[in-house]
């Protein structure tokens, strides 16, 4: 079965929080994908495609067969990465067909997202 999509030129694909989705009232039903046994963080990308509908077809076939549909990309430094897509949506836009996958990723933190802890600056009257 072929149960694969493969970004085969072009940049490593970025994957955005679900999370922050949901927090900001976009796709409400993206909480759904994180439901179940086990906790994940999911993730959403989208890439542009030449034929999003038969990419859509082959997600829906790996699924009926209860298969994992998987999304292999190469990572920064050129490894191949896979990471398992849990629901598929095919647009238009004015950039031409687009797929937007949402996948089970582990999350990176950039710096510039972190918290900042420092409280030297913070004003204590305690």
């Amino acid at each position: 079965m072929d149960n694969k999509i493969t970004i085969i030129e072009g940049p490593t694909p970025n994957f955005d929080s679900v999370d922050t989705d949901f927090i900001m009232g976009i796709n409400g039903w993206t909480a759904g994908l994180t439901e179940g046994p086990y906790l994940y963080d999911t993730a959403r990308t989208t890439l542009r495609t030449f034929n999003s509908t038969a990419l859509i077809e082959r997600c829906h076939k790996a699924w009926a067969h209860k298969a994992t549909m998987y999304l292999e990309y190469r990572d920064p430094i050129g490894m191949k990465q896979e990471v398992p897509i849990v629901a598929a949506r095919s647009v238009d836009s004015e950039d031409g067909e687009m797929l937007i996958l949402w996948v089970r990723k582990e999350l990176e933190i950039d710096e510039e997202d972190d918290i900042d802890m420092d409280f030297d600056d913070a004003d204590t009257d305690w």
